[in-house]
């Protein structure tokens, strides 16, 4: 069964910094783009950031220079560094992982079970 285990979440004042992690378990095959969503209260969730297995990146305009998507092939985690925090900025995090669990095998979605992020202002 492969599943993603985020952590790193909490409560912190703005311009403060959180990292978040996301790590891989279970097995499988190939381990493809990786990326961080967030969903605000009473919003539609939305792509924070991802990776490409080649490390390519691609940022939300609303978190370009503040925040650093990054990952650890070897221990196959994700991490989200998250530098000058906002208020609009809280949310509930969710590690997204392409995976492919046999070779030759189908390529699916996985989540996380999301990591509350919340900026007091």
């Amino acid at each position: 069964q492969v599943q993603l285990v985020e952590s790193g979440g909490g409560v912190v004042q703005a311009g403060g910094s959180l990292r978040l992690s996301c790590a891989t378990s279970g097995s499988y095959f190939g381990l493809w783009d990786m990326g961080w969503y967030r969903r605000a209260p009473g919003k539609q969730r939305e792509l924070v950031a991802r990776i490409e297995a080649g490390s390519k990146t691609n940022y939300a305009d609303s978190v370009k220079g503040r925040f650093t998507v990054s990952r650890d092939n070897a221990k196959n985690i994700v991490y989200l560094q998250m530098d000058s925090l906002k208020p609009e900025d809280t949310a509930v995090y969710y590690c997204r992982a392409l995976i492919t669990k046999v070779a030759g095998g189908l390529t699916y979605d996985y989540w996380g079970q999301g990591t509350q992020v919340t900026v007091s202002s």
